[in-house]
Order: C-alpha cells, then sequence, then structure tokens
C-alpha cells in the first residue's frame, strides 16, 4: 500500500441503506456498487449523527459531533474554527477536489449574504466544482453553467397526473453524471502527477424532489404493481410527538407537501420507483468512476468510499422526507469501503458512525488522528487487524433545531444499541423507546411501559454519557494549574 492512498469520496443525499442491491433490495439494480462491496467491507449498521444534511455533513468532515461544531441544523453557518479532514489531509500533501455538494454551511438562494450561494470556510479543495442541486439557482452552480455551456435547457415534465414525481434531465445531462464527469477528469489528471489526491464526488441525489430520468423510472414504471407500498400502521403515531403526526398530514413548510393521507397507492409507488430510478442512475455514475480508476492504474492505490449523508423516510411511520426523526429509515445509511490493505469480501454488523470516518482517513494517510476528532477511526477494523463485528457499543445522533419548519421544538438526541433505541425529546419532555429485537419496524413506543422501565432507566444512562462525550476536547489543557 502506498503511504498516502488516494481516496475517492462518494457522498450521495439522503439515500438510505436498503436502495441497494448488496443491502437487499431485489428491484433496484446496482451491479457497480453491489462489486465495490464484494471488494472490501459492507456495513449493515452504520448511521449519521444527524436525520438532516448540514450538521450530518459537517460531523463527518470535521469528525465532531453535530452540538460540538455548532453547526446543530440547516440553514446554521459552520465557524471559521472548524477545520475540515480535507484541510488536515492537503496540509499533508493531498490535491483535493470536490464536484457537488458540500452544504457545511447555509446555501439559501434568498440569502443577501451569500452572493457565491455558500460560504467557504479553508476547506482544503484545490478544485472546487460546487453544485448544490439541480435547480439551485446561484450563479456559481457549475452544473446549471455547464448546461449553459451545452446549449441545453433544465427541464422537468409530469409523470401523469401524479403531482409528486416528474421525469427529468436525460442521463448525459444529469447532475449526478456531471458530477462523476468531473472527478473523471481529475482523476484523468491526476495520473500524470505524483501526489496523493482525495477527490468527493457528492451528487444531489437521490435527495427530493422526486425526479428521474425517463428510462430509469420506466423500468420501474413497468412493474409499478409489484412495488412494495410504504410500510405503516394506522394509528403507529398516536403516541409520538405532534410533529410527526403533522408531517404525516403533510405540514411541511416548503413546496414538497407529501401528504401521505391525501396519496394514492399509485402516488406512493411511483414516489419510491422514482427514488430507486435515482439511486440506478447513481450506480451508473459509480461504474464510470471505478472504470477511470482502472483505466488509468490507480485502482490499487485508491481508497473508494461509499455513503450517504442521511436516509429518507419514504412514506415508512406514514412520513416522506426528512426531519427530527430517529427511525432507522431516517438514520440508517450506506457505508462501503474498498481498497489497498483493505479485507475484501467482509458484511459487518458492527455498530458504526460517520463520525468515524474522518478519524479513519487520517490514519489510512499515515497520519495522527488530531485530539479535535470524536470518532474511533474504522482503520483497524477495514485492515483486519480487530474484530469485523465490534466496534462501538452503541450509536449517537442529534437534532438540535435541525429544519425550520419544527423548531423549536425538536430538541432531541438518540442512543441506539444492538437491541434497543431510546429517543429523548428534550422540550416536549417525552420520548420514545423500541425492543428492535421484537418490534425491528419501531411501531409500539414502550416509553411509558413498565415492563421496560430498567431498559429506559439504562439508556437513559448511556445517553446522558454520549451526550457528555461530545464536549468538546478543544482546547487541550497548557499546564497542571
Amino acid at each position: 500500500m502506498p503511504d498516502q492512498p488516494n481516496v475517492l469520496w462518494i457522498c450521495t443525499d439522503q439515500q438510505r441503506a436498503d436502495t441497494l442491491g448488496c443491502y437487499g433490495n431485489d428491484f433496484v439494480e446496482t451491479p457497480n456498487i453491489d462489486e465495490l462491496a464484494s471488494s472490501g467491507v459492507r456495513f449493515d449498521r452504520a448511521y449519521a449523527q444527524s436525520p438532516v444534511c448540514t450538521p450530518s455533513r459537517a460531523s463527518f468532515l470535521t469528525g465532531r459531533y453535530p452540538r460540538t461544531t455548532g453547526v446543530r441544523g440547516n440553514g446554521y453557518p459552520i465557524p471559521e474554527s472548524e477545520t475540515l479532514v480535507t484541510r488536515r489531509l492537503a496540509d499533508e500533501g493531498y490535491v483535493c477536489g470536490l464536484s457537488g455538494k458540500l452544504h457545511v454551511n447555509p446555501a439559501h438562494p434568498d440569502s443577501d449574504d451569500l452572493p457565491m450561494g455558500e460560504r467557504r470556510i479553508d476547506d482544503g479543495y484545490a478544485d472546487f466544482q460546487w453544485s448544490h442541486g439541480t435547480t439551485h439557482p446561484s450563479p456559481v452552480n457549475e452544473y446549471q453553467r455547464w448546461l449553459l455551456e451545452e446549449g441545453v435547457e433544465y427541464e422537468e415534465r409530469p409523470v401523469g397526473d401524479c403531482e409528486h414525481v416528474t421525469v427529468g434531465m436525460p442521463p448525459e445531462h444529469h447532475q449526478t453524471t456531471w458530477c462523476a464527469r468531473k472527478a473523471e477528469s481529475f482523476i484523468e489528471r491526476a495520473a500524470e502527477d505524483d501526489e496523493p489526491w482525495l477527490y468527493s464526488v457528492n451528487p444531489f441525489d437521490p435527495h427530493h424532489a422526486f425526479v428521474a430520468p425517463d428510462g430509469y423510472l420506466q423500468r420501474y414504471l413497468d412493474r409499478l404493481d409489484e412495488i412494495p407500498l410504504p410500510d405503516y400502521e394506522p394509528g403507529e403515531l398516536d403516541d409520538k410527538p405532534p410533529w410527526y403526526r403533522e408531517c404525516h398530514e403533510g405540514a411541511y413548510a416548503n413546496e414538497n407537501l407529501f401528504p401521505f393521507e391525501e396519496m394514492d397507492e399509485r402516488d406512493h409507488r411511483l414516489v419510491i420507483a422514482a427514488y430507486w430510478a435515482m439511486c440506478d442512475l447513481i450506480d451508473d455514475a459509480v461504474g464510470r468512476l471505478l472504470d477511470a480508476l482502472e483505466r488509468t492504474g490507480q485502482r490499487e492505490d485508491t481508497l473508494v468510499i461509499f455513503t450517504s449523508d442521511h436516509g429518507e423516510l419514504l412514506g415508512e411511520h406514514g412520513i416522506y422526507l426528512k426531519g427530527a426523526f430517529f427511525y432507522e429509515e431516517s438514520l440508517r445509511v450506506p457505508l462501503i469501503v474498498s481498497g489497498p490493505e483493505i479485507e475484501s469480501g467482509v458484511e459487518t454488523d458492527a455498530l458504526v458512525e460517520l463520525v468515524d470516518l474522518a478519524p479513519t482517513l487520517m490514519e489510512a494517510a499515515g497520519q495522527e488522528v488530531p485530539r479535535a476528532m470524536q470518532g474511533e477511526s474504522l482503520w483497524p477494523l477495514l485492515t483486519g487487524e480487530t474484530d469485523a463485528d465490534t466496534h462501538r457499543e452503541s450509536v449517537y445522533a442529534e437534532a438540535y433545531d435541525t429544519v425550520h419548519w419544527q423548531a423549536p421544538t425538536d430538541y432531541s438526541t438518540m442512543v441506539r444499541t444492538n437491541d434497543h433505541k431510546l429517543v429523548r425529546h428534550h422540550r416536549a419532555e417525552t420520548g420514545e423507546l423500541y425492543d428492535l429485537a421484537a418490534d425491528p419496524a419501531e411501531r409500539e413506543n414502550r416509553w411509558d411501559d413498565p415492563d421496560y422501565a430498567d431498559v429506559r432507566s439504562d439508556l437513559l444512562a448511556r445517553l446522558a454519557d454520549r451526550m457528555a462525550e461530545t464536549a468538546d476536547p478543544l482546547p487541550e489543557r497548557r499546564t497542571p494549574w
């Protein structure tokens, strides 16, 4: 293995784990990602530290928890004092590049003080091809600028009378493909240089709105009646916080309502079809990138990571999209790592967190893990030095004012062990407790069940310990007193 392996870091947006063939989905067509999993380590229980974009991305890029970074929700700016792992690797000789989203800062198009679309800190990216999304109106949305150069106008058209799904750009002009093309060009240029590199490929898909290329969507339309409906039982939200029920009814404060109760079975299946179709397109992009590595002779020297920033409810529990929800569909994401010295064909159910990725990259590059990082490096597990099925005793996530339509009620934290999950809604003074062994669908809230009083007490203590561990390790002690 080279002293400093290259890193191809593919991070999709809002992609839950069960959208890939290697995670058990028999509908999707994801042969490239499946092959990547067979050549490396596939984590079956990898969890984001926030169920929404900005706090999750700031967390795994710094190796620090959302509360520590100060990026508690979407719309919060990352402080200049925070250091991304890309900056740390650039300081060690890496050439870093990005195509697609970064989103560790506000990227709202109506903000007068954000003329570039997203303020940048010293993030270490020397090649910065920024595109927050397909329709984001920033003048520096490189994808839209590329469409103009190609003489192509961005278009969407409805799918019949369904108002929740549209047909979008063809693959050759899709933002996911554009992200891959930019990365491919970088990989080809890097083959001519001696410096190690890291490239972040961050497509907007399969984030809502549910917009899929025609050919990819058509494959699902041909078997629409076979697509399973969202997993929901009427009444299961009765003992959940009020914003769960509000989102079930479509009370999102944006244009993408997705009101579960007003959608019929065809609507639900069309949304799922479009979501899966976007995942299939992502797989084609991954195949393109892996081919570029092989073609340029860099595959054996490159660490490839495939993951996502958080999940998507997709109608499960009667809710679409995201928010301060800690269901498995919201937090559990795909995580696949392949490359030099990585064990091959390993499937692990170790509990891991995305915050573990930054220290993993530091160790893979032969660098000391900075004291500022709070994650636990996966490198010993990946290389077979430690038991593949053991990493953490629990995973932790938090939602502090994550999205504006639920503020200020959603001060919530979660701890999940092998068999149980506890969520504390601090301002609502209530919570959720699930026996995952008996109730993997998380339907029965055992918070007030006297039979689970001891379990709740134990998990509340664990949660307090995990929250204490988010205390910033900086600044370091300098003298005894």
